[in-house]
């Protein structure tokens, strides 16, 4: 067994991972040193066995440090065990037994929402949210849960122009700002929704799932038959229009806030 005198150097040395990590570009060694409180000379080494063991990059020219390709090959290690589908799935059972529904995880992949799981009640009904469907994530609650969650310039790359506003039944946002309206009064809300904007005559809920940096990693969903009345809109839905929806988001919000604690993250406070 190592020594246990190993452990603060370990700790030490993931921190300054966890710091690469969470920073859009790379860091000065000076940076690093400040923000963790360490000395300069541990920092200096901390990195300079990160980089000898492709866990960070050295850019000489910039005097900065940047993830390396270890930490790279890790992360898609960590994908390939599918740890996220296998901690929500006995999350959804429960959920879709309490709530008599379908439940979806979904995750984005570039400006389309990813369907990774789907757990189906005792009566199912066809759906187009099926695992491995992709989805605009404008339209589906749960795209729009975790686009909410995102900084407004990548929502911004994400939906360049109106042509990047697929439509499928004639409801939902058009453009960049009526996406923003929408995401906003529903952010505030904590919950999502959407009504016919996938499939006519389905609705569902929806609320993100944190990481560790506070980032929208997924979303979870309940999908369901509802048509609503023409003047009625989904942020704002009225009696007519689900009016069991919020009783819903609990359940559904309930179930997100504990895969968010199962690994690892903590969820944004708006």
């Amino acid at each position: 067994m190592g020594d246990s005198s190993d452990v603060p150097a370990l700790r030490r040395g993931l921190a300054v991972l966890r710091l690469l990590a969470s920073r859009a570009g790379p860091v000065s060694a000076g940076a690093v040193a400040r923000e963790l409180g360490l000395p300069r000379s541990t920092t200096y080494h901390l990195l300079s066995e990160l980089v000898a063991t492709g866990f960070a990059t050295h850019l000489p020219e910039e005097r900065r440090y940047g993830l390396g390709v270890a930490a790279f090959e890790l992360g898609s290690a960590y994908l390939r065990h599918d740890p996220l589908e296998r901690l929500a799935r006995p999350l959804l059972r429960r959920l879709v037994d309490r709530v008599e529904r379908t439940a979806h995880l979904g995750v984005l992949h570039g400006p389309e929402a990813l369907y990774l799981v789907r757990e189906q009640p005792r009566q199912p009904q066809t759906l187009v949210t099926d695992v491995g469907v992709r989805l605009p994530a404008h339209l589906p609650a749960s795209g729009r849960a975790m686009l909410a969650h995102l900084p407004p310039a990548q929502v911004r790359a994400l939906f360049p122009g109106a042509a990047s506003f697929v439509n499928r039944t004639g409801r939902g946002p058009r453009n960049l700002p009526a996406l923003r309206r929408l995401l906003a009064g529903q952010r505030r809300r904590g919950w999502f929704v959407e009504d016919g904007c996938v499939t006519a005559g389905f609705a569902s809920v929806a609320a993100p799932v944190f990481d560790h940096g506070s980032r929208p990693v997924a979303a979870i969903s309940v999908t369901f038959r509802h048509t609503c009345t023409p003047d009625a809109t989904p942020a704002n839905p009225g009696p007519e229009c689900g009016a069991d929806w919020p009783e819903l988001a609990v359940e559904v919000q309930a179930a997100a806030t504990e895969l968010t604690t199962r690994i690892g993250g903590h969820a944004r406070t708006v």
